[in-house]
């Protein structure tokens, strides 16, 4: 039923469109064509975001996935058209396709995550410049997130957190690689 609902609705609106376009099509070629909107005078300033809502360099992303049988999952996997990409095929395996990684874990996550891995990029090359795990950190506290654990600061080493999103879902930002040179 639902199917049918959203087919219809589909179809309702392609036929909209398509109508648009042929009574578009239509009009006579003599009629002026519509001015472009006007475009903010050159002194305008864009809106500057607030510290809450800046984007941050959270690194490659890729979500981890708690999976109960490796192999099936492997082979689930590999018939949408993922590929083995780096894994010890044990107990986990990390799997890409042309615009996705997927991270297979048996038995080492409590549930699917959101990966985050500052100063990797996605065949896993160290970045010549990215945000420090640990400055990560700080921003996220003045925003007024706890990760637990926590990234240790006294190091320059590779190192981890995990924030909890208000669903439980956990956002792992795990930085493989020491703190960059600057």
């Amino acid at each position: 039923m639902n199917r049918l609902i959203v087919t219809l609705a589909l179809l309702t609106l392609f036929g909209c469109a398509s109508n648009h376009s042929a009574s578009t099509a239509s009009q006579s070629e003599n009629q002026p064509a519509t001015p472009p909107a006007s475009k903010p005078a050159a002194s305008a300033k864009p809106a500057t975001p607030s510290k809450e809502t800046q984007s941050m360099q959270l690194g490659n992303f890729s979500l981890s996935l708690a999976v109960k049988d490796l192999a099936a999952s492997r082979a689930f996997y590999e018939k949408l058209g993922f590929r083995p990409f780096v894994g010890d095929n044990k107990t986990w395996l990390i799997m890409q396709n042309d615009t996705c990684t997927l991270g297979l874990h048996q038995g080492g996550l409590p549930k699917n995550s959101l990966t985050f891995n500052p100063g990797w990029d996605r065949a896993c090359n160290t970045l010549p410049e990215f945000t420090d795990v640990r400055d990560l950190q700080r921003i996220f506290r003045e925003r007024g997130l706890s990760p637990n654990p926590a990234a240790d600061e006294s190091t320059d080493a590779p190192a981890f957190l995990i924030l909890t999103d208000p669903d439980g879902n956990p956002v792992i930002i795990d930085q493989h690689v020491p703190r960059p040179k600057k």
